[in-house]
């Protein structure tokens, strides 16, 4: 007896008569020579916030990790299993992305349970264990006078893109691409509600909105 999900049958079938149809070519190109996309993005989990749909993109354009708050660990040359790090090596070294985008969003989960200090979901408390990646040690995050709990929410969230982008420089096949102009690393942040993209100006070191860009 079959118990997957009905939703993601029903999904299924849609996507073979209504979007197939029109994609068949481009998946049997990709099915051919394989993929070549030229950004990678690194996103949260979240069920909200999927890089193909915000960036409208295709099959083979998007080369997508995501994890608990989009979070990018240091580099670490060991025998641990390094999930994002194993991505990251494939889309700069394999697939020679030309970007690599670190993507955070609003009400972040991740986010919320680190600072609400969030008991444990389970003994081995892995969400808690990974989050801790977000301070080096000695640092304090907390919030500041006058500062509202969405406001203090909002710029955590927004320091969690700013520690990947400096945690991915840590990583040498990185850095050395990037100082030889070979390789662009960005910043964005996504309104789940109003469905908002901001991009990080890293002179002024601020996200600005895409949609006052473009007016």
């Amino acid at each position: 007896m079959i118990t997957f999900p009905k939703s993601l049958l029903d999904g299924y079938r849609t996507f073979r008569t209504q979007r197939l149809p029109t994609e068949q070519t481009r998946y049997r190109e990709l099915s051919v020579r394989g993929q070549s996309p030229e950004a990678m993005v690194i996103g949260c989990c979240d069920s909200r916030v999927s890089p193909e749909v915000i960036f409208d993109a295709g099959p083979g354009e998007l080369f997508v990790v995501r994890n608990v708050a989009n979070l990018v660990p240091v580099y670490q040359p060991d025998q641990g299993a390094h999930g994002v790090s194993a991505a990251l090596e494939f889309a700069v070294n394999a697939l020679h992305v030309k970007h690599v985008v670190v993507l955070g969003h609003a009400q972040c989960g991740g986010i919320r349970a680190f600072i609400n200090k969030s008991e444990p979901l389970s003994p081995g408390d892995f969400i808690g264990r990974w989050m801790a990646m977000f301070i080096k040690p000695g640092e304090v995050v907390e919030q500041r006078a006058h500062e509202t709990m969405h406001d203090f929410t909002v710029r955590i969230e927004k320091a969690a893109v700013f520690r990947s982008l400096e945690n991915l420089m840590t990583f040498p096949f990185v850095r050395s691409k990037v100082e030889r102009g070979e390789l662009q690393l960005h910043g964005a942040y996504f309104g789940v509600a109003e469905g908002s993209l901001f991009v990080l100006d890293k002179i002024a070191k601020e996200f600005l909105s895409v949609a006052k860009l473009e007016t």
